[in-house]
């Protein structure tokens, strides 16, 4: 983060976020806390000595700018952006109305022994599964952390269309998902039991028929929230291990990181992590009548329509692949 995106933080903590200044600590030395406790997975004593401030100040002022970091939802998170009909980009021209990318990832966390069976993931982590909604230019569009890292990403995903605060799928729009979701209504996944990931296109691989040929194009677009959960977790160590928080207040960081994680991206024209990553193209076109609509999906069932509509696309990208 910038010294410009800095500013713009702690000024948008103060008006938006409602964060006071009480004389005894500045806004900038709160905010200064807060990052560098989420940047570097810093201990309390660490902070008390870096920044000559006892460890009561130090916890009381990390819980008060994650409160009002959290109030900056609705002006931090990303409009979804459908892809319109006249892209031209190559990941992306295919995916006519498709609103960005969906997926799950494990972040590790501390809970009470009793509680451990239900936050063992299928890796054998401790950890909660968050569900995670990016754009085509790796921004998070909804985020919803907090499910035990047991629970299958379909589960999740479930309780996500269906909750008071719950992501909307307007009606004929649809996000990619891997093969771990259902193919139906909304939600847009490559077919099983097909070469997928893009490791297994490498050393001279061409895919054979409609299904491969639609399974690598999907991987290709599908890879952004891939990336950007990479560059999420990059950028803030305390989300690299277990913090030292209960596990109510570290879903709240988790998603503080990804609004934190959306400034940065907005403020600063490159973005300095990315680098690893690779480069891509950005679009940051806004559809907000598409974010107001009403008429949402609100189940993952298969249907027999999205289907045929996965085929035909798939014999279209097909025929075009072969025509060049």
């Amino acid at each position: 983060m910038n010294t410009y995106t800095f500013q713009v933080l702690c000024s948008l903590v103060r008006v938006e976020g409602k964060l006071k200044e009480d004389g005894l600590v500045s806004i900038e030395e709160q905010v200064a806390m807060f990052l560098h406790i989420l940047a570097h997975h810093a201990k309390n004593r660490v902070i008390k000595s870096k920044f000559q401030r006892s460890g009561e100040t130090v916890s009381r002022y990390f819980n008060l700018v994650l409160k009002s970091v959290l109030r900056l939802q609705e002006i931090l998170l990303k409009l979804p952006d459908p892809v319109s009909d006249n892209c031209t980009d190559d990941r992306w021209k295919w995916f006519k109305g498709c609103l960005g990318d969906l997926d799950g990832t494990y972040i590790t966390v501390n809970v009470p022994e009793a509680d451990k069976p239900r936050y063992r993931s299928r890796k054998g982590e401790i950890a909660t599964n968050v569900l995670g909604v990016c754009s085509r230019d790796m921004k998070f569009v909804y985020v919803l952390p907090g499910w035990e890292g047991s629970a299958s990403d379909a589960r999740v995903l479930r309780d996500a269309i269906n909750r008071r605060n719950d992501l909307k799928v307007p009606t004929g729009y649809y996000y990619l998902v891997d093969g771990g979701y259902t193919n139906g209504d909304g939600f847009l996944a490559p077919y099983r039991g097909t070469r997928y990931h893009l490791s297994e296109w490498r050393h001279g691989h061409v895919p054979t028929t409609p299904q491969e040929v639609f399974n690598k194009q999907h991987a290709q677009a599908r890879n952004v929230i891939e990336r950007t959960f990479g560059l999420l977790k990059m950028r803030w160590a305390i989300l690299r291990s277990p913090s030292f928080y209960p596990v109510k207040t570290h879903n709240r960081i988790i998603i503080a990181c990804c609004l934190l994680h959306n400034l940065i991206r907005r403020e600063i024209d490159i973005d300095p992590l990315e680098i690893e990553l690779g480069n891509m193209s950005i679009d940051e076109e806004v559809d907000e009548e598409l974010h107001d609509s009403i008429d949402t999906i609100h189940t993952i069932d298969t249907s027999e329509a999205w289907s045929a509509w996965r085929d035909a696309l798939a014999n279209e990208m097909y025929n075009d692949w072969v025509a060049h």
